[in-house]
């Protein structure tokens, strides 16, 4: 494990659970060994190789393209486990440069380690929950590795799935699911015969065990239909409109079984199910377009008193907190969410540049907190570290009161607000919703 890498494995995991406090793995291998290629889905762009590594055990090289590694990264690169992958746009000789690469994948799974590979190649702009189609390349490394050691020793595929809610949404829910593994040692004998028809064939096994893993909508046209039932019914993967009785992994399950549903629909010849699907498009537009959002319509019909008492506890609780944190993280917080999105053009990258940028300039910085703790606050190095250790905390408190401030806020004016066209709206939809979906997705 080289230096960067083990940084990254340990700091992160501390880092992660506080962007994504819902967090859950689902089969993770229990070993850090294992000779195993992970083909996983690309969802979030930058962020996938980060929960994957650190919030797994196994360790793992990453396959990532060539362009990002330049003079001044690849030293950086190269300590985190990355490998270049170098595609046709990339200049000359790319095959003969690839060899080479694939030469390393070999050495690394000789030796026990593992390789992630993300096998649909890029991250959509807009996050949607499906798979697109899987690239060969995984296993074809997986071969290639075999026939450079002869056979020797077994080399294993398993499929990855990572499940967030909002992956750019601090304090949402990430859920990542592991396969059961393939021993593509037992694929010998076919392989010898064609290793084409055998290469595709565990490439469609491996893309259909990637969907078991994730919701998969097929049909990207119905991937709204599929987040508006779930906003409305509140039992699946949405970020912000869920009952928090239902654990991650039961929300996990209803959202892949409704996607599952809706794929075995022919949705434009289904006339409730279409007639529902433009309706709650008109409806969340109209919401967007008054600045109304869905969860806070529901809180005000659930409590038509206006009940703001849960802000204002949080509030009084984490003030103290809250305070300590914006003396230490405001600041550098303000900066590096200006500047990544002003430097990105891509959304997809804003939250995981953030988390790493964060964790990198914000821990640095806050160094000589432990020096002023000892010095001026109480003189124990034990106290001083484990203070340097609570910042991330505090920052926490700080972000969670200015949620819940916003909260409050917003709240008191939609309570001064006429509502009932829109809570009218949203009765007649739940209404047709269980006209048109079984009785076990309502």
């Amino acid at each position: 494990m080289r230096l960067v890498y083990f940084i990254l494995y340990f700091t992160l995991k501390y880092t992660l659970r506080v962007f994504y406090p819902r967090l859950k793995t689902v089969n993770s291998p229990k070993g850090f060994f294992g000779r195993t290629i992970y083909v996983s889905n690309h969802a979030a762009s930058f962020m996938d190789p980060l929960v994957v590594a650190a919030l797994r055990r196994p360790i793992v090289f990453f396959m990532t393209r060539s362009d990002v590694f330049t003079p001044i990264s690849r030293p950086l690169l190269w300590a985190s486990h990355m490998l270049p992958i170098y595609r046709q746009h990339d200049g000359e000789d790319t095959k003969k440069k690839n060899e080479e690469v694939f030469q390393t994948c070999a050495r690394v799974l000789k030796y026990g380690r593992n390789l992630l590979i993300f096998g649909e190649g890029f991250t959509d702009d807009v996050f949607v929950r499906r798979l697109k189609p899987v690239k060969k390349g995984a296993i074809r490394i997986g071969f290639n590795t075999l026939e450079k050691i002869d056979w020797k020793k077994k080399i294993y595929v398993a499929a990855v799935g990572c499940n967030y809610s909002r992956p750019n949404k601090m304090r949402s829910d990430l859920l990542i699911s592991t396969s059961d593994k393939i021993c593509l040692n037992d694929y010998r004998e076919e392989y010898a015969k064609n290793p084409n028809k055998v290469i595709v064939e565990l490439t469609k096994r491996i893309e259909v065990l990637m969907q078991e893993q994730i919701t998969h909508v097929q049909d990207i046209k119905n991937t709204d239909l599929h987040e508006h039932i779930m906003i409305l019914t509140r039992r699946g993967m949405n970020p912000d409109s869920f009952d928090r009785s239902y654990s991650l992994k039961e929300r996990w399950k209803y959202s892949q079984k409704l996607a599952n549903w809706i794929n075995k629909q022919d949705v434009s010849e289904h006339e409730a199910l279409s007639e529902f699907k433009e309706e709650a498009k008109s409806y969340f537009s109209l919401l967007k377009r008054v600045k109304l959002e869905e969860r806070l319509l529901f809180w005000k019909i659930k409590h038509p008193n206006g009940r703001r008492m849960k802000e204002v506890l949080t509030m009084i609780a984490l003030t103290p907190l809250g305070i300590l944190g914006v003396l230490h993280l405001g600041l550098p917080y303000i900066l590096i969410k200006r500047f990544v999105e002003k430097s990105f053009k891509r959304k997809v990258f804003y939250g995981s540049v953030k988390l790493i940028l964060g964790q990198i300039i914000m821990g640095f910085l806050n160094i000589p907190a432990i020096f002023l703790f000892h010095a001026y606050v109480y003189p124990s190095w034990g106290l001083a570290i484990l203070y340097y250790f609570l910042i991330g905390i505090f920052g926490l408190c700080a972000y969670v009161w200015m949620l819940n401030f916003k909260d409050f806020k917003t709240k008191g004016i939609i309570m001064k607000m006429d509502t009932s066209k829109f809570e009218a709206k949203r009765a007649k939809l739940v209404e047709k919703l269980k006209e048109v979906v079984p009785a076990e997705f309502l």
